[in-house]
């Protein structure tokens, strides 16, 4: 299988892939993605070191901030490798929903899956009026983000208000979601294909269990339920890789606060004792046959 992979060159994960690969697959940073000869000949698209539609697939690995143009030209040139017969993980318009925490969460509402209750506006009042409606203790979210960055509890009204000013100030859409008490830790569940990896995350001085943040992660055996509403959250994202986080408050309900779309595994690889990277690249390669299997579209009259 030609495998490429997406992402920065220097990163923990595309280094495990590349090791996973055995050093035969071809890192593409961000900003070396090109669209070339459209309008003129058939059309290629190319990268400093590769030319990407001859690749079998490509995985991708991280998001990088960008200029909205950049940001916008990157996923359509994934779009048009998808549409090419490229088999990317994950699909573009995976990340396109994973990414937007307001489309995620949306559409997971939309699908009958538990959410936290979320409101998304773009001026002081509006957030204030929210704050008040979510019970005058919100956590305050970037729209894009990872890994717990840029994300804050907020429950005096001052502070709220001299939050959300300026971040008005600096164009940025508020997005507020209720504070859901709950008893330390929550639930992480990565998806690889059909396979399932949850651990529990627990952090003992502080309400956020990200690992980047020094939450300890342990192997855990998820209920039904739990891996029922992973694999739901997955198939409404469509992400046959994804990482979702799955929150029980004090009385016994779940919520499912994420679905990542380009998960880190770190947590699981060690808790488990598992090679995610091989694994991830297994996936790429089956759904490579899986789509060489599939029979050619008819041409549209």
């Amino acid at each position: 299988m030609r495998l490429g992979i997406v992402g920065d060159p220097e990163g923990y994960y595309v280094r495990e892939l590349l090791r996973a690969s055995g050093g035969a697959a071809t890192v593409i940073a961000w900003n070396e993605l090109a669209g070339h000869e459209v309008g003129g000949g058939e059309p290629r698209f190319r990268a400093a070191t590769a030319t990407l539609d001859a690749f079998d697939a490509l995985i991708v690995r991280s998001m990088p901030a960008g200029s909205l143009e950049q940001v916008i030209f990157r996923m359509d040139v994934l779009g048009r490798l998808d549409a090419a017969g490229v088999v990317v993980l994950n699909p573009p318009r995976s990340l396109e929903t994973a990414i937007d925490k307001y489309l995620t969460t949306a559409r997971l509402s939309e699908a009958g899956i538990p959410t936290p209750r979320t409101v998304v506006v773009q001026t002081v009042d509006a957030a204030m009026q929210a704050f008040e409606t979510l019970g005058r203790d919100v956590i305050l979210k970037p729209l894009f983000g990872s890994e717990g960055k840029g994300i804050g509890r907020l429950t005096d009204p001052d502070v709220a208000f001299r939050t959300f000013r300026l971040l008005e100030r600096l164009g940025s859409a508020l997005y507020l979601q209720e504070y859901v008490d709950h008893p330390g830790f929550d639930l992480r569940i990565l998806l690889v294909g059909d396979e399932a990896f949850a651990v529990r995350r627990r952090h003992d001085s502080d309400w956020r269990t990200n690992l980047s943040r020094g939450a300890v992660a342990e192997a855990v055996a998820p209920s039904p339920e739990e891996l029922q509403l992973a694999q739901r959250a997955a198939h409404v994202v469509g992400a046959p890789l994804a990482g979702i986080d799955i929150l029980q408050d004090r009385e016994g309900r779940r919520f499912v606060l994420e679905a990542n779309a380009v998960p880190g595994w770190k947590g699981v690889a060690t808790a488990y004792g598992i090679d995610v990277a091989a694994k991830t690249i297994a996936l790429a390669e089956r759904l490579v046959e899986e789509r060489r299997k599939r029979p050619a579209e008819s041409p549209t009259t």
